[in-house]
């Protein structure tokens, strides 16, 4: 073979490498089976609060937060955050180390192993002993997902309801791009190790499907299709075999020269 065939050759095995290495994100894969997937899709509106979780917690039946809800307090509290006085106080708590969250009057309520509901039902019939006919709202503010690959925005979003649908996030993201597999999307859950659901969007029963209901911490992977792989190929090779012809007709034109 000549030395610009090998050439050539070492240059192909090279993109090729570089292409797949690239195509290799997440493509170990560990499948989930259907047994699981309705297990866990039961855990979502079961997740059990843990400490440094975040809530907010608020009474409807008042304008006024549940610091606000004790003057004394309600000065300390906003002194001693460096706001101003009159400045709307932010109805976030986190879950200290013990399971617990300091709310006015009550002091520290226990609420780490509790469900979002039940931690509802409870802060509210503790302060039914003070507070007329309240209705307590509490949301766990920090359970969040992460998309990764080809979807408008590669970023993490909160999970704002009991029940947030892949479709859901992917929406919130701004969609997909035009490089998108929409018959691959894989949904990748759990540690130590994790396990993948791919869901194939194409299929409308994928908008119904329990298992695209997400859970906190799920890493939402968008691939790329067949023809964005092959024109990425096609660049790849172009990007690096371009230095080389260039050298190489460099060299030709100076050989060719020197012969004459």
């Amino acid at each position: 073979m000549r030395p610009v065939t090998y050439l050539m050759l070492a240059l192909l095995i090279i993109c090729s490498s570089c292409s797949k290495q690239y195509q290799a994100l997440f493509e170990k894969r560990t499948v989930l089976a259907d047994s699981t997937v309705q297990k866990n899709v039961a855990n979502i509106v079961n997740y059990r609060i843990k400490s440094q979780d975040i809530l907010q917690i608020r009474n409807l039946q008042n304008s006024k937060s549940l610091i606000d809800l004790n003057p004394l307090q309600s000065a300390n509290a906003t002194s001693s955050a460096g706001f101003p006085n009159g400045t709307p106080v932010s109805d976030t708590y986190q879950v200290e180390d013990d399971g617990t969250v300091a709310l006015t009057d009550l002091g520290h309520v226990q609420v780490a192993g509790l469900t979002r509901m039940q931690a509802e039902k409870y802060i509210e019939s503790l302060y039914k002993k003070d507070l007329k006919n309240p209705v307590i709202e509490l949301k766990i503010i920090n359970l969040k997902v992460t998309l990764f690959g080809e979807t408008k925005t590669q970023t993490s979003l909160p999970l704002t309801k009991d029940r947030v649908t892949l479709v859901e996030i992917l929406g919130e993201a701004g969609g997909l791009t035009e490089k998108a597999d929409e018959k691959h999307v894989e949904i990748i859950r759990g540690s130590p190790e994790p396990t993948v659901i791919v869901v194939d969007l194409s299929d409308i029963k994928s908008i119904t499907d329990p298992k695209t209901i997400l859970q906190s911490g799920d890493i939402v992977y968008v691939p790329q299709n067949k023809r964005a792989i092959r024109n990425d190929k096609i660049s790849n090779l172009s990007s690096i075999l371009q230095p080389g012809l260039l050298i190489f007709s460099s060299v030709l034109l100076i050989v060719t020269l020197l012969r004459r």
